[in-house]
């Protein structure tokens, strides 16, 4: 990673946050639905290279029992750099200053994230149990 990129604690906005996730590769979601949910987030980082946000992460929950690591992504172009790495680093940081001790924080892997996600500690919960979710369309 090189100097050229800053992390900032804060919640990206909706145009920001819709257009990252689509050009990582995640789902979209709708303005509306952003407009909702992201105020409502516990924790968010973002990084920015030259004065664009180029990535983004999330921690969403109830903020004692369950908390959820979501949202994380890079602009194509910037992969490859550690800049994953940076943003879930920053979000266990926060979790392990601010989440009780009993609190359960889940995430979900898509493809070969859970590479990333286990060098802070993750781990599959298969064969105990298994992530399951229901799209509202």
């Amino acid at each position: 990673m090189t100097t050229d990129y800053t992390l900032t604690a804060r919640i990206p906005d909706i145009a920001t946050y819709r257009g990252l996730r689509t050009a990582a590769g995640l789902s979209g979601k709708s303005e509306a639905a952003a407009a909702r949910g992201l105020p409502n987030s516990l924790h968010a980082v973002v990084v920015e290279h030259r004065g664009e946000v180029i990535g983004m992460g999330r921690i969403i929950g109830d903020d004692g029992t369950a908390y959820q690591v979501t949202d994380i992504a890079v602009l194509p172009a910037h992969q490859g750099r550690g800049l994953g790495k940076l943003i879930v680093g920053a979000l266990v940081d926060w979790l392990n200053a601010n989440a009780p001790p009993s609190a359960y924080v889940s995430l979900i892997a898509d493809g070969e994230a859970h590479r990333l996600y286990s060098q802070f500690g993750f781990a599959p919960t298969a064969p105990d149990s298994i992530g399951m979710y229901l799209r509202i369309t």
